[in-house]
């Protein structure tokens, strides 16, 4: 069997599994059936005969479903086993901004381990859900995917406590407007434009200045302007890391995709707290 490398790799041929087999057909069929006699007896041979096509419709579309759920768990326990992560149903806890965010949180996947040679942590697929009521007293939850991958950098907490690398997300002409409602925080601003248009940098105030640029040296701005994904950001809290795009990654190449770029990111951290 070749290598699983994107969660839709084998939804076909669970889907053909599922249908091959006679329960799948015996369900789907019986509930079709009591429901295209019971519509017909009521409504006429016709209604009925329409209830059943429905019932069967909506099996098939059930089985795709379950096939589908299938091919992404046979994907996620070959990342894991190929990886040599533990996967689990475990959560990422509320140690950044991000991962306090919204009415509710929960992690999808959670995949832990060594991700490199050198550094341990989580690589996961985190959701936070935003809860809103309207004026006619209706709820609507809206849920924001992110694919995360977390370290702990202890070595960091004594020279930089926070620092939230954002990415540019308001217009330049409302920064300061912006920043006056920053109670704990203060922008930094460096000299690249590259840097200046892809992101916006936060640290607690009363930061050390100096660390902070010794941080962002020029292979490092360069680095971050041209090797990360597009949206990609992180956050430091306490020495927490949590490195995150939007949206749920799922396949071999975007997982490894940020795996790698984050632990590049920890490096940079862990390398300047202890130079």
């Amino acid at each position: 069997m070749p290598e699983i490398t994107h969660a839709n790799q084998v939804r076909g041929a669970e889907f053909k599994r599922l249908v091959a087999k006679p329960f799948t057909w015996i369900l789907t069929l019986g509930f079709a059936l009591v429901a295209g006699i019971g519509t017909g007896a009521f409504l006429g041979p016709a209604v009925g005969l329409i209830g059943f096509a429905v019932i069967v419709l909506l099996g098939m579309l059930i089985t795709f479903a379950i096939a589908d759920s299938k091919a992404e768990d046979a994907f996620y326990a070959a990342f894991a086993e190929s990886r040599g992560l533990s996967r689990s149903d475990g959560s990422l806890g509320p140690m950044t901004p991000l991962l306090r965010k919204g009415d509710s949180r929960k992690t999808n996947e959670l995949f832990t381990g060594k991700l490199a040679d050198d550094l341990e942590g989580n690589l996961a697929l985190y959701t936070y859900t935003v809860e809103s009521t309207d004026s006619d007293g209706d709820r609507t939850e809206t849920e924001y995917p992110f694919t995360v991958v977390t370290f702990q950098v202890p070595e960091t907490v004594e020279h930089i406590p926070e620092l939230m690398l954002q990415r540019k997300s308001g217009l330049k002409a409302l920064e300061k407007f912006e920043d006056t409602f920053r109670r704990d925080h203060e922008r930094v601003t460096l000299e690249s434009e590259a840097m200046r248009e892809r992101y916006e940098i936060f640290v607690k105030k009363e930061q050390d200045a100096i660390w902070v640029r010794r941080l962002f040296s020029p292979s490092f701005i360069v680095w971050l302007t041209d090797t990360p994904p597009k949206k990609y950001a992180f956050e430091l809290v306490e020495g927490a890391l949590c490195c995150f795009v939007p949206k749920h990654r799922d396949n071999t190449e975007g997982f490894d995709e940020m795996i790698s770029v984050s632990c590049e990111v920890a490096r940079r951290l862990r390398d300047e707290a202890i130079s």
